[in-house]
């Protein structure tokens, strides 16, 4: 299968920040969507490989930011390329605030946030589905939301020339360097299997 017919799917790209005691976290997602009016109900899948994914089943509250193209790749590589378990992923941001729910959104490269309450949760194999009631929600600027078509052509770095055989994972970017990519190999920073490698 080729990946990238995936990639043409409509996606927006979003800041999923959850807390638990006193632990702040977030990740970005791409699978958003509103699925009822009356009440307001969003949908999100989140990779169970998260700890956000953990932490969003134990506290069943979120904010949702709502990212903009003038995002840059730092933010991605801050919550989508490291694990919660080892960082933390707020510590030294600017615009940064707090919903009337207490969690952290994102001020700055963002059109919006959403606050959401967990109503119902799915088991969907690798990652979990939140249906939640929205709570909270404020328009921040104009900005023009970030779909994942732009991440991919617009934000994410292109890889440099290799001198060695290379692939380069579709997904983030990663470039691993040997004459095939064994079939067992997973990407180190998006966990994605071989079938998202490509020649570089």
């Amino acid at each position: 299968m080729d990946i990238k017919a995936l990639f043409n799917i409509t996606y927006g790209l979003y800041v999923l920040s959850v807390k638990q005691g006193e632990k702040d976290n977030g990740c970005i997602v791409n699978s958003v969507m509103q699925v009822a009016e009356k009440p307001v109900r969003l949908a999100v899948s989140v990779s169970k490989q998260n700890l956000t994914c953990e932490m969003l089943k134990e506290s069943g509250v979120f904010n949702l930011s709502c990212l903009t193209t003038e995002a840059d790749f730092e933010l991605f590589k801050r919550f989508g390329f490291q694990s919660g378990r080892d960082a933390e992923k707020f510590q030294g941001m600017s615009g940064l605030k707090r919903s009337e729910n207490g969690l952290y959104y994102l001020s700055e490269n963002t059109n919006a946030f959403l606050s959401g309450k967990v109503v119902e949760m799915s088991d969907l194999g690798t990652h979990m589905l939140f249906i939640a009631e929205v709570t909270d929600g404020e328009v921040l600027s104009d900005g023009w939301g970030c779909s994942y078509a732009y991440y991919q052509a617009d934000i994410k770095p292109k890889p440099a020339p290799a001198k060695k055989k290379s692939w380069v994972c579709e997904v983030c970017g990663y470039v691993h360097e040997g004459e095939e990519v064994p079939d067992d190999f997973v990407c180190p920073i998006c966990k994605h299997g071989k079938d998202a490698f490509r020649p570089a």
